[in-house]
């Protein structure tokens, strides 16, 4: 207990937080004083304290965070599991799954379009009247979105207000796409809205109104949590589109919001940054307040147009200034966050002057020439994994994991560029440019051409890329991207791997999941086609690779194969487990080197990454 008490002290003396503090820690442990969490009753968040207590305001968000954190690491530390109904439900949600591969289209046939059985099942859970009331701040785009509505939550929630969270996709758990007061929804709470949601829509399906598929199980989910746990503001991320996306059967909300666009699920959306534009402002209510940020001209004419349509303003927010945040720096990596985090300060300011809660809490402060305490809060301490995310993965520190899952030509140059600059920043006094050594250790061509440089503590710092991307993308835009980005900044990989996910598309699974670690052989296909177009992008033209046609089950790069210079630059491994436990074991033999891993090109990968990390 004195443990638990030193590491979270601000905890200590919190009215209502009298129980077990492990129990705090690890919410499956939690017994709850009432025997079947009734619906829409008083919200109690897990801490025991009551909605509106200002004793609430004594968990900051750092708190918040660091309790994430550890219970995380303890739960993997004690091998902990589901309860088998959580199992279960994975189960069910997993028979929701209408495609064997992303990209395929919905096979739910009956002669209602998909917002039509939306309505259906609210109506069938009576959440007509809830979702109504609901204040919601509603984000569509194409990058962005997700952190966009990350920033937005973490900032109402400094500012006060209970919050819930809806995003997509998840990363290791389903539970991380509903966020309540900023943690991940508990176990217990999960279960008890997902089986009354599954059973009511179960006991009424038709041959014209089946079960929902996934997304639109979660979307109706989410509304079900949101409203029975009575938060003050539900920010919701639009799925995929905007205009028939299952999420716009939200009539009225507060203010909506539109990421910056570009080219991606054009076998959805269109293959012009017209038609996908036309989608994303598919959100866009009467009445209610519009904001986007920086646009091409082509799609910022056909928001414009929507919104003139509907007679609401559409305001443009430029990138949020960096010296408004007072010395204090954005939780989430990469320039590119500035613009995101302009478009959350926008919204939640418009959100809080709809609401009327502006002049209670900010009367005094000049938001044009300072953001006021609980946005610095929210700003710099709001969290989203697998995007901009580095994880030490030795104790040494000479294994480096950079995860993002950018998989569109525009997210994959902020990649990119985060990279190119985190890899020299590394979170290492000793990590520094490579341009403020080349002239001491080697010329530019020689970082070019071994991929490394040699840095002041006699570390070899070696880049590796890890990808693989869905075929629905295109990796002959996606590769060159990142290639001649990271160039651009002097940072060149010595070698990439590629390897497919463990993630299926038709299995929903938990962070309790077992990781298989001997994965059945696999057709390759795919990864040769991305390993023969990285090795023309870095030679410059068609390479005979020897293993190209080779479908090797259960094979690892030799063990020169990273500090070797060589024609063959890449390779085709089919474990991504194995793939982990060789870059390990090739750091414990070779402790000269500094070895860091860009994951990119798919959420999933990124997903499968970080869970083989906390085992």
């Amino acid at each position: 207990m004195l443990i638990y008490k030193s590491r979270f002290p601000e905890l200590v003396g919190v009215s209502g937080f009298n129980f077990n503090l492990r129990e705090c820690l690890f919410p499956c442990k939690l017994k709850w004083t009432v025997s079947c969490l009734p619906a829409c009753t008083k919200s109690i968040n897990l801490t025991g304290i009551e909605k509106g207590s200002e004793d609430r305001k004594l968990l900051s968000s750092q708190v918040l965070e660091q309790m994430d954190r550890n219970t995380t690491l303890e739960n993997d530390k004690q091998n902990l599991h589901f309860p088998s109904t959580y199992d279960a439900a994975m189960e069910a949600l997993s028979s929701l799954i209408s495609g064997k591969k992303r990209g395929d289209k919905s096979n739910v046939n009956g002669k209602y379009n998909k917002l039509d059985r939306m309505l259906m099942y609210i109506k069938i859970l009576g959440l007509e009247e809830h979702i109504a009331g609901l204040k919601i701040i509603h984000v569509s785009g194409t990058k962005g979105k997700g952190s966009t509505c990350t920033f937005c939550e973490a900032i109402l929630r400094e500012s006060g207000f209970r919050t819930g969270l809806f995003i997509s996709p998840h990363l290791i758990d389903v539970r991380e796409r509903f966020r309540l007061d900023g943690l991940d929804i508990s176990k217990e709470k999960f279960l008890h809205y997902f089986w009354e949601c599954w059973h009511k829509l179960k006991e009424n399906v038709t041959d014209d109104l089946p079960m929902p598929p996934l997304f639109q199980f979660l979307t109706v989910l989410a509304f079900k949590i949101f409203a029975c746990e009575k938060v003050d503001v539900a920010i919701i991320e639009v799925g995929l589109g905007g205009t028939r996306d299952s999420t716009n059967v939200i009539k009225d909300p507060v203010v909506c919001g539109v990421s910056p666009l570009g080219m991606d699920h054009m076998e959805t959306l269109g293959d012009t940054l017209q038609q996908i534009a036309s989608h994303k402002a598919g959100i866009f209510k009467p009445h209610v307040p519009a904001f986007t940020v920086p646009q091409s001209s082509e799609a910022m004419d056909v928001l414009q147009e929507k919104a003139n349509d509907l007679k609401i303003p559409l305001k443009v927010v430029g990138p949020l200034d960096h010296r408004k945040l007072q010395g204090m720096t954005l939780s989430l990596s990469g320039d590119h966050q500035f613009t995101n985090a302009g478009l959350a300060v926008a919204l939640c300011k418009s959100w809080l002057k709809s609401t009327g809660n502006w002049e209670k809490l900010f009367q005094n402060a000049d938001y044009e020439v300072d953001l006021p305490e609980p946005f610095l809060r929210g700003l710099s301490s709001a969290r989203l994994s697998g995007r901009a995310q580095v994880v030490h993965d030795s104790p040494s520190g000479d294994l480096i994991f950079f995860l993002d899952g950018a998989h569109s030509p525009e997210s994959m140059e902020a990649c990119a560029k985060w990279f190119s600059i985190a890899v020299k920043e590394g979170g290492h006094n000793d990590h520094l440019s490579i341009h403020s050594f080349s002239s001491k250790l080697q010329t530019l061509e020689q970082v070019r051409s071994s991929g490394h440089v040699q840095l002041g503590t006699n570390k070899i710092s070696k880049q590796i890329l890890l990808f693989n991307c869905m075929e629905v993308r295109d990796p002959q835009i996606l590769l060159p991207t990142l290639v001649d980005t990271c160039a651009s900044s002097g940072t060149y990989f010595s070698k990439a791997i590629f390897v497919p996910s463990i993630s299926t598309y038709n299995k929903v699974t938990s962070a309790s999941s077992p990781v298989p670690l001997n994965v059945p052989s696999k057709n390759l296909t795919w990864q040769f086609n991305l390993q023969r177009i990285w090795e023309k992008i870095i030679h410059g033209k068609d390479v005979h690779c020897k293993n190209f046609e080779m479908e090797i089950p259960e094979s690892t790069p030799p063990h020169g194969f990273i500090y070797e210079d060589s024609s063959n630059c890449s390779a085709v491994v089919s474990s991504l487990p194995l793939t982990i436990n060789w870059l390990r074991d090739y750091v414990k033999r070779n402790p000269s080197f500094r070895i860091q891993v860009l994951v990119t090109g798919s959420l999933h990968l990124v997903g499968d990454v970080l869970k083989l990390l906390r085992r």
